[in-house]
């Protein structure tokens, strides 16, 4: 394991009990909203078997089977303690729940109808071998579908984000979390993290189509997705 991800695996160690209040709280209840966004995107048939990937306390997977109580669910992650809160939520003891890294994923060849993940892809070392390994698993035709955050936009909100982000999120995390060093981590990854344009370019080279991508929460938030060519 890499350094970035033996730090990224401690620090959620650290804030897994408090993690979904923090998130709620940051996006003033909006998360939720994008959840059922990637879920929308997902296109899930019935009786389809889909991989949350990064999947934390499985917020993506839950909002799946409140809405498809006919799917399959696996969440893999790499921070137990993470897993073990997801497993106390609704619907967590209906998902299917492993221990996996990202870039070297423990699955089959076209072992699922969809990917999705969540607030990934900025913690990866490599997140083009993250996209490659979700598009391995994945079967022909299938989607992969990444909500992430993003750098503000360079409009006139950017001063009053970037407070937010430097100082805002730290002192919350710090009050809430009792952690303000990774609420300090969180936004100078978001700033640090390449535009939604480079991201979508990263999943054409990884093998993507139909690449498009919807912005939210004054543009700090984007979700995309890809289909899996069918050859």
């Amino acid at each position: 394991m890499d350094l970035k991800a033996n730090f990224v695996r401690n620090m959620f160690a650290q804030i897994a009990r408090r993690y979904e209040l923090m998130n709620k709280l940051m996006t003033i209840g909006q998360d939720r909203r994008w959840q059922r966004w990637v879920v929308h995107l997902a296109q899930l048939g019935r009786e389809a078997h889909l991989l949350d990937i990064g999947a934390g306390t499985g917020g993506i997977g839950r909002m799946a089977l409140t809405q498809h109580g006919n799917l399959t669910v696996t969440a893999g992650d790499f921070t137990p303690e993470m897993m073990q809160m997801g497993r106390s939520y609704s619907y967590g003891s209906q998902i299917l729940w492993c221990g996996a890294d990202a870039l070297n994923l423990p699955f089959c060849n076209n072992a699922f109808d969809a990917v999705t993940s969540g607030y990934l892809m900025r913690n990866v070392s490599d997140p083009l071998c993250a996209f490659i390994e979700q598009r391995r698993v994945l079967k022909p035709g299938g989607r992969v579908v990444c909500l992430d955050t993003s750098p503000p936009p360079r409009n006139i909100l950017y001063p009053l984000i970037t407070l937010h982000l430097k100082f805002g999120i730290p002192l919350m995390g710090r009050l809430i979390a009792r952690n303000s060093s990774a609420y300090q981590y969180l936004p100078q990854s978001t700033q640090s993290f390449m535009t939604p344009d480079k991201l979508a370019d990263v999943m054409r080279l990884a093998g993507f189509g139909n690449v498009s991508y919807r912005r939210f929460m004054f543009g700090t938030i984007a979700v995309h997705v890809g289909i899996r060519p069918d050859k």
